[in-house]
């Protein structure tokens, strides 16, 4: 069995051209993002594509499609969001945006998480086919 000794400099793939988004596309995300959490599920669901994916500390665990919103339309609405160590990743129609958050509402404990968005560029509307929450304390 052969193994290329290709470095990854050298290797054609577009996950190698990875880059960044100009600042107003920048604004754009991190605006969806922030109404994400702050906006209601309505709000999520306008910015979210038909069948993503969202992964929440169990439980409720992975949700898909549906699920998402049955779970969000209780735990929507956060009153402030601080979202810190801020990291944007684009390649080709796609970005990832990852940050750490502080988010507050009445009556709940102030939350804290590591998160992950995954948007692609659909049609030059960005959509969020992806979410993840690792919670921090």
């Amino acid at each position: 069995m052969n193994v290329s000794t290709q470095t990854t400099e050298t290797i054609g793939h577009a996950a190698h051209k990875s880059g960044t988004l100009s600042p107003r596309e920048q604004g754009v995300l991190w605006d969806i993002e922030e109404h994400f959490w702050t906006s209601g599920a309505d709000n999520a669901r306008a910015t979210t594509a038909t069948n993503a994916v969202m992964v929440f500390p169990y439980p409720p665990g992975i949700l898909q499609g549906d699920q998402i919103w049955t779970h969000l339309r209780e735990r929507t609405g956060w009153r402030t969001v601080v979202m810190a160590e801020r990291r944007v990743m684009r390649c080709r129609d796609i970005a990832i945006l990852t940050y750490r958050v502080s988010a507050e509402k009445p009556d709940v404990p102030i939350y804290k998480a590591l998160c992950a968005s995954t948007y692609l560029n659909d049609d030059d509307r960005w959509l969020r086919i992806s979410h993840q929450h690792t919670a921090v304390n």
